[in-house]
């Protein structure tokens, strides 16, 4: 089971440089890369609905949901930001420049989510090594875009 984890993860990543490129081309004709992610959610809600609607998966429980804290709603925020982000700089940067930013801006927060325990996940203290993979993170960030 790990395995299969590991692997649609890896597919989910792989994806990412693909849906900014498409996203970017869309915001082209749609007039804008606002239009484009907003087009991009439209369509990525309605599959999810039809997904659920298939598993016969249940509808959240509205009292469950009343006592979400308040942070844990800034996730569709947050989405929109990054595809619309996306959308905006991937023919600027390009492919390899733009994932690598990606990565490490993912990596660094991370980091930092660990370390102070944020957002749901457990605390683990930061490591000389793992700082050390960031900054190697950075370097090839900077060595992507640069070569």
């Amino acid at each position: 089971m790990f395995m299969i984890s590991v692997f649609i993860v890896f597919l989910a990543g792989a994806m990412l440089p693909l849906q900014a490129g498409i996203n970017s081309h869309l915001a082209r004709f749609s007039g804008s890369a606002l239009w484009a992610s907003a087009i991009s959610f439209v369509i990525g809600c309605l599959v999810l609905i039809a997904v659920n609607l298939s598993m016969r998966t249940a509808l959240p429980n509205v009292m469950q949901l009343k006592e979400a804290p308040l942070w844990a709603w800034v996730g569709g925020f947050l989405g929109a930001f990054f595809v619309t982000s996306m959308a905006v700089f991937a023919p600027k940067l390009g492919a390899s420049t733009l994932i690598a930013l990606v990565i490490a801006g993912q990596l660094i927060t991370a980091v930092v989510l660990d370390h102070f325990g944020l957002a749901g996940y457990e605390a683990s203290e930061t490591s000389l090594t793992r700082i050390a993979g960031l900054g190697l993170v950075a370097v090839g960030a900077f060595l992507t875009h640069r070569f």
